[in-house]
Order: structure tokens, then sequence, then C-alpha cells
């Protein structure tokens, strides 16, 4: 999980200490799910394509580092390391995870530059969540490019579905009502403490463009 940048201007978007702070406690008894916080360390708002060339080639040196330490393992160890070099031989493959409604995103004119779009499908691809309301088989349809790359689009159906809003969980909490059993305890506690999400704090960035859209409307 790698939270987006401060910079990034969305309106009611609260701090990103905060918000890494939240998602690591959410995913204490995960162990498969780590947040990663380089993309909201960066000075400025950083383009998704390069959020995931560098996790790409974070994975690539930490498979290069592994590599190097079975090198040096003793003779003894040799079927182990013949095993796990077998398992080091095939690159790393990352793939961006998001809900099916992100495909639209793509069509928002001016949001994303089309060899960013294309550097996404082509050298990584996408895993996309059903979501109610959205229908990404039609929005594969309707973008030449998605269609294009649409062997690199996996689209999973979730039989048992999550309709859970972030979005309406924070309105929720603007009105002070409880969101207990829809987020973890922690996390209730933690917005509590630090009063997070609030009237105040949802009108944070309003008015302004998404960070994207301003730097396509300074270049123009």
């Amino acid at each position: 999980m790698s939270p987006v940048s401060d910079d990034y201007r969305k309106k009611g978007l609260v701090s990103a200490r905060h918000r890494i702070a939240m998602a690591k406690l959410a995913l204490e008894t995960s162990d498969w799910i780590r947040v990663d916080p380089w993309e909201t360390e960066q000075e400025s708002w950083t383009e998704t394509v390069k959020v995931l060339r560098h996790h790409y080639n974070e994975s690539v040196t930490l498979l290069q580092s592994k590599k190097e330490f079975m090198k040096n393992k003793q003779p003894t160890e040799r079927s182990t390391e013949n095993f796990l070099s077998s398992q080091c031989s095939v690159l790393p493959e990352l793939k961006l995870l998001c809900g099916a409604d992100f495909l639209q995103t793509f069509q928002t004119p001016n949001l994303w530059k089309k060899e960013h779009i294309q550097e996404i499908l082509e050298q990584f691809g996408l895993v996309c969540i059903s979501r109610a309301g959205s229908d990404p088989a039609q929005y594969i349809n309707e973008s030449e490019l998605l269609t294009k790359f649409q062997h690199n689009i996996f689209l999973v159906k979730e039989w048992i579905q999550n309709e859970i809003s972030s979005t309406q969980i924070r309105y929720a909490l603007c009105r002070g009502l409880s969101v207990k059993y829809l987020i973890p305890d922690s996390v209730i506690a933690y917005i509590a403490y630090h009063n997070i999400y609030t009237e105040e704090s949802e009108r944070k960035n309003e008015g302004d463009l998404l960070q994207p859209l301003k730097l396509h409307n300074a270049a123009m």
C-alpha cells in the first residue's frame, strides 16, 4: 500500500502521517500486506507510473541481493541454493491493484498522460476489484488503449461483496456516527485521539485543482 502525497491536493485528504499510521494499524494482523511511505516522503506529488517504477526497481534490487547471498553460501547448502536460485531466476512482477472504477479515471481529461497509461498497462498491468455501479468491461471497450492491453488487465469478481466506502465512513465520522465493525478498533481509537475527520478536515483543499490537473494547466 502506497498512500498518496499530501501534495495531490484532493479535497478532504488528511495528513500523510495520519494516513500511514492508520494503515499500519489496520494491517497489524496481516502477514502479507505492508505500507510503504516512500511516495509520501517525496518533495512533491509523484506520478503513479514513477511510483510503480520505484517499487519495481526495489523488487529487482532485493532479488539481486538474494542471488548474491546464495552465491556466498557454504557448499553443504548447495541443494537449497539450487532451489532458491531457480526461484530467483524469475523476474518479479508488479501490478497496480485498484477498484474497477479506477479504469474510468483514464478517461478524465488531463488527469493522466497517455504515455503513462500505456506504460502502466504494457509494462506492469492492472488488477481491478469489482465495485457496485462500475462496469470495467465497458470502460475497457470504450478505450482504444485499454482494449489494446486488456490481456494485462485482470478483472476480479468478489463473490462476497464488500461495499464499505471510505467516503461514507468519513461522512459518518463527521456526523458523530459510529463506525464500529466497519474499521478496526485501533483505527477508530487513533481517529478519536487525533480528532482527524471533522467538517473542517473535509473542507481541506476545497476549491483546489488536483495536482496533475494543476501541472497540466501550468504547462499550457
